[in-house]
């Protein structure tokens, strides 16, 4: 444990209890030197729960320092454990048990949702863009500069000159050269200081000049802010903290693209990714690539790195990191370093207080405004065009449970399975309140049966018809327009169902001259009505019982006819021997 952090947390959580102990035992009348570790005049488990209570009140609900100080003491004490055979039993069970609270787990951050992703998007843009108009005008005045020692200290141009040596950029060296009121500054040199739109001076004095000065020339922590939330959104297999930590030796642009080198501290893990370039794909097809290509990740890193280049080339000494920025330090110098994003106005809420949308309006965007809810939205935005299983999701830079506990609980993710499983329930509702009805041919419509017109009418070819008009499809009850294509079965073979399901098959077409089957099966499932229970007869004849009557009520000027038929040739039903069994059980 002490590898990580050199031992600081250890040492803490013994001072802690050492300084609890010092307080406590006094209030029992104990001397605190009794507390020892192979002594038994205090109960060092009892005071340890108390300790754990007194961390609780101390440090609030919220918060894991309690589990963090516990966990030391227990672990350092459960070593001192295995070596020491005079320490107390229930000390020595007390070292190998859990904390009395756990680490305290806060709700999972929710994703933004699509239109804020394309409103913080769009921003980010909006802002790469104004920074590069800002940087190429004070690139361009900096050709006219020359060194104001000569050429004089109320030229822009020599200020920005002086700005690339920042040493002659302080308010030490500029103090003699302007007058101490504001206004009374040359018009050029005012015209740099933040104003209102009305004109008025919104900052003043040699700090804010240094300052806007060096914007001129370098990105601050605040420009290099709308790169990192684009490439957030564009490297869904990338943490804050890894893409924080780049450095120019982790990336490595290649003819397909760039490969950055990630490393994850936490899982212990470096990975290299490759991220494709497709304006270079393009490239290499045609001799002239007609789109931009410029908001890719290799295009913003390309981008990014030449904002910065100027930053590098000033600062050599600087550490070579990606968001390298150039800020105003304590000093009062232009200094290079590590964009922190930790300052109220640096952080990505800061950020997005100062955007505006395309209407001159602040951008809404729901809280809290935490830059780790962009790499959940990335995540989400990839289910959603995958699709597909947890797995599939998941990706290669975590578990799927990780996924699963983390990113799965998102509102994205929840609508979408909920509309997945309202797909499914409206299918199988559709079946059931839909059910399929057999075609019912009258007498005359099955004498024209082959002209064209009558069987199109019916839903019917020319071969069915044909085939029908010559009993070739007759299933024993009913006729079938195509065996072969059941419904209650997914591949091209026979049907394996008929002639029990036939009344609630879409395939199933009824001639008039069947009306006595059709009779004969009716009586015969209101004869078990009485034999089953009414839930048992329900889930077996209830849909054919509903089906046939239907059918009965289209044709009710025939069924007394059929029934006069059944009773004069004593008809009964016609059915395979395997289907007899069925309906006469």
């Amino acid at each position: 444990m002490a590898r990580t952090d050199g031992g600081a947390n250890l040492s803490q959580a013994v001072r802690s209890f050492a300084k609890f102990v010092d307080k406590y035992l006094p209030t029992l009348g104990v001397d605190p030197a009794d507390a020892r570790l192979d002594g038994r005049k205090v109960d060092l488990v009892e005071v340890i729960h108390v300790w754990e209570e007194d961390l609780r009140q101390h440090h609030g609900l919220r918060s894991n320092s309690p589990y963090e100080k516990a966990n030391c003491l227990l672990t350092l004490i459960e070593q001192r454990a295995l070596k020491d055979p005079s320490m107390p039993e229930a000390l020595r069970v007390r070292s190998q048990a859990p904390t009395a609270y756990p680490t305290y787990k806060s709700e999972p951050l929710d994703e933004f949702s699509n239109a804020e992703r394309i409103a913080l998007r769009d921003a980010a843009r909006n802002a790469i863009r104004s920074l590069e108009a800002r940087l190429a005008r004070g690139r361009e005045l900096l050709e006219r500069g020359v060194d104001p020692q000569v050429g004089g200290w109320h030229e822009p141009a020599n200020l920005l000159w002086a700005a690339t040596r920042p040493s002659l950029l302080t308010g030490k060296v500029l103090e003699p050269q302007f007058r101490q009121n504001v206004l009374s500054w040359p018009e050029p040199v005012k015209a740099l200081l933040p104003t209102a739109p009305d004109g008025t001076l919104l900052k003043r004095g040699f700090r804010y000049l240094v300052a806007e000065l060096g914007r001129l020339l370098y990105p601050t922590e605040a420009d290099l802010q709308a790169f990192r939330v684009l490439l957030m959104l564009g490297m869904s297999d990338t943490s804050p903290e890894e893409l924080h930590q780049f450095q120019l030796s982790d990336m490595e642009f290649t003819d397909g693209g760039v490969r950055l080198v990630q490393r994850k501290m936490r899982a212990h893990r470096v990975r290299a990714d490759l991220h494709p370039d497709p304006e270079q794909a393009a490239e290499a097809e045609a001799q002239e690539f007609t789109g931009d290509g410029a908001w890719t990740v290799p295009g913003l890193l390309r981008r990014l790195l030449a904002v910065t280049e100027l930053s590098r080339t000033v600062f050599p000494d600087a550490d070579p990191w990606l968001f390298l920025a150039v800020e105003r330090r304590y000093r009062g110098v232009l200094e290079a370093k590590l964009a922190g994003f930790r300052d109220r106005e640096r952080r990505f809420g800061g950020w997005i207080a100062e955007q505006r949308d395309a209407a001159g309006k602040p951008l809404k965007i729901s809280e809290p405004h935490e830059i780790r809810r962009l790499r959940k939205t990335t995540k989400v935005v990839r289910a959603v065009a995958l699709g597909g299983t947890v797995s599939d999701l998941a990706g290669d830079d975590h578990h799927v449970e990780v996924y699963r506990m983390h990113y799965a609980h998102g509102t994205t993710a929840h609508i979408l399975a909920g509309q997945s499983i309202n797909r499914a329930q409206k299918w199988v509702f559709d079946r059931m309140t839909t059910p399929a009805r057999p075609v019912l041919v009258t007498e005359e419509a099955e004498q024209h049966l082959e002209v064209t017109e009558v069987a199109e009418d019916l839903g019917l070819d020319a071969e069915q018809a044909k085939a029908l008009r010559t009993g070739e499809l007759d299933m024993g009850l009913v006729n079938c327009r195509n065996p072969w294509d059941s419904p209650h079965r997914n591949d091209a073979k026979v049907c394996h169902v008929a002639p029990a399901m036939c009344m609630l098959c879409r395939n199933a077409v009824v001639f008039t001259s069947q009306i006595p089957r059709l009779l004969l099966l009716s009586d015969h499932i209101e004869h078990m009505r009485a034999n089953l229970a009414p839930r048992h007869w329900q889930a077996l004849w209830g849909r054919q019982a509903a089906a046939l009557a239907e059918v009965f009520e289209e044709c009710a000027d025939l069924v007394p006819a059929a029934r006069r038929e059944i009773a004069e040739l004593g008809l009964r039903l016609d059915l395979p021997l395997g289907m007899r069994t069925e309906f006469d059980r």
